[in-house]
């Protein structure tokens, strides 16, 4: 298979486009300047995201294939919790030359299979050598006509749902940083997340004020609901979804632990919501965020406040 140097900038670009089949929403894909990505309602959902070796992931903690489901569903979950359906990824790739051209393949792979999912496709994008290997992925969406659900929709007298798993990924980043291999459904849970793509949708249906996804620790993200809303979020931690295997620390998992891609939302206090959303607290007067009363002394990750104790999936000295 040979490396990426080996196969040359367009060797390589033709290797991968190979690997990515076209969505309905992706007009023209890869291979000329830009890609065209239809836009039924006028308007474009777009978001960015950065992973960097060593920060958000290690070769030798997760595989190819992983790395590339993750690094798609962290950017298609920002798309579903605007209330948008996915419509296409633009991914750029860095990696240093020496890096097997089968392991950018696999990556690739994982883009894809994640897309997939959400109905999305990778419509382009770059390669460059650099000295690690970074992923700059972006994602589009469109709202189907709808007004986008934004985190300041929330209003007193709102309950707050949750849907998806919390705590698990946090949980297995622990588990691998103690040099376990288990239990393996925590591990899993670290390298690939599992967005629950249908929540935009269900929370659109059912009346949601706001939304958002819960990547750095559920505390810490409903804070920005708080904030943009100007109301406080109060929370009960008996209600928080803190299964067996989380463990003795899984209501700090659940609670402060990132990168499962849940999604939190606050709705009208006579919403009946499905089984899959959990009721876990209520929107009052005031600001910030309460868990059974108390402010909460750390809610999540902060990539400039390496010493927060947040879960965000980094590792070694940079924890």
């Amino acid at each position: 298979m040979g490396t990426i140097g080996e196969a040359g900038e367009f060797g390589l670009i033709a290797r991968l486009t190979r690997r990515l089949p076209q969505g309905p929403a992706v007009l023209l894909g890869p291979g000329d300047d830009a890609a065209v990505v239809a836009a039924p309602d006028g308007r474009v959902v777009a978001t960015t995201d950065l992973l960097v070796e060593g920060r958000h992931f290690r070769r030798d903690w997760s595989g190819p294939y992983d790395i590339g489901r993750k690094a798609a569903a962290q950017n298609l979950a920002d798309i579903v919790a605007m209330g948008a359906r996915p419509t296409a990824l633009l991914v750029g790739f860095a990696a240093p030359p020496a890096t097997a051209a089968g392991w950018a393949e696999r990556l690739y792979d994982g883009l894809a299979d994640e897309c997939r999912e959400a109905g999305a496709a990778v419509a382009g994008g770059d390669v460059v050598g650099a000295p690690e290997i970074t992923l700059a992925v972006t994602a589009l969406g469109d709202l189907g006509g709808g007004a986008p659900l934004t985190r300041s929709g929330a209003r007193p007298g709102d309950i707050v749902a949750v849907r998806g798993r919390l705590g698990h990924a946090a949980a297995g980043l622990a588990l691998l940083g103690a040099g376990r291999d288990g239990p393996a459904e925590l591990i899993a849970a670290h390298r690939r997340p599992r967005p629950p793509y249908e929540a935009g949708r269900e929370a659109r249906s059912h009346g949601a004020t706001a939304l958002l996804d819960v990547s750095d620790g559920l505390v810490q993200d409903l804070g920005h609901i708080a904030a943009a809303s100007g109301v406080r979020i109060d929370v009960d931690s008996a209600a928080v979804p803190v299964p067996e295997i989380l463990g003795p620390d899984g209501l700090r998992h659940a609670l402060t632990g990132g990168e499962d891609h849940a999604f939190a939302g606050t709705f009208p206090a006579n919403a009946v919501l499905p089984s899959s959303w959990r009721r876990i607290g209520i929107v009052t007067e005031g600001a910030g965020v309460r868990v059974d009363g108390s402010e909460p002394q750390n809610g999540g990750w902060d990539h400039f406040r390496p010493k927060s104790g947040g879960s965000r999936n980094v590792y070694g000295t940079m924890r």
